[in-house]
């Protein structure tokens, strides 16, 4: 069978992805790999397949905010996929994050609509304890801490939310990673969200997400590191330990 929007099957042949939300973001992914071959293109969900330390993944875009990430997600698990790690964007919400600095969520604040249909709020949306340990093997440096999950930039009273969720010690803010939790537990998924400062806090968000699509360096290096992070855990031989 067909997934209806992700074209996926179960003749991809693994247990492994990574999602991202921008389609042009599969083919840096697939610069980093072997013997890649395109999958599907159907809305905003393209896909590749390929190989990376010996390894066989899938490589998937799935759009901006929960409820297409969501779709995707589902879609993966259908055709047997049981390890995730999503690469992404976020703004800062600590002054002291840097631009092209990694943010991995230890957990996220569910503040996007969607996970609120799958579970409620007091539900907590938690990475994987064995893709988290691998993240801090291969990337100590990086920011850990709690996320926010949201669903629009352009909001009102964005900057007081922001502010809000500063003061309680959240770190970042994107928009897929609770979704993604939150239905990786429910469907017996491993996950794990890996997210690349692209707005300094407090900053204009117009201009931080203009250098991402431009590619400043920055913001273009951090993108870098954190595709061959997710590239690194999901291949880590930890993973086939306990199959």
């Amino acid at each position: 069978m067909v997934e209806p929007h992700t074209r996926l099957t179960k003749e991809i042949g693994t247990d492994r992805a990574i999602i991202m939300g921008d389609p042009a973001r599969v083919a840096m992914t697939v610069a980093l790999m072997e013997n890649a071959q395109d999958w599907a293109f159907n809305r905003e969900y393209k896909s590749v397949i390929g190989d990376y330390r010996g390894k066989r993944l899938l490589i998937m875009s799935v759009g901006i905010g929960a409820p297409s990430a969501g779709i995707g997600v589902e879609e993966l698990h259908n055709v047997g996929v049981r390890q995730v790690i999503r690469v992404g964007s976020a703004g800062a919400l600590q002054k002291n994050i840097k631009l092209g600095e990694l943010v991995i969520a230890e957990g996220v604040v569910r503040e996007d609509g969607l996970s609120a249909r799958y579970a409620p709020a007091v539900y907590p949306a938690v990475p994987s304890y064995r893709l988290l340990s691998l993240a801090h093997k291969y990337a100590p440096e990086s920011v850990y801490g709690i996320v926010r999950s949201h669903d629009g930039f352009y909001t009102d009273d964005n900057e007081e939310i922001e502010a809000f969720w500063s003061k309680k010690g959240v770190v970042a803010s994107d928009m897929e990673s609770g979704v993604l939790m939150v239905i990786g537990r429910q469907r017996r998924m491993e996950t794990l969200s890996i997210l690349n400062n692209v707005v300094l806090y407090e900053a204009d968000l117009a201009e931080g997400v203009n250098n991402l699509v431009g590619g400043a360096d920055l913001v273009a290096q951090g993108e870098q590191a954190s595709l061959r992070l997710a590239l690194n855990i999901l291949t880590d031989p930890a993973l086939e330990e306990t199959k």
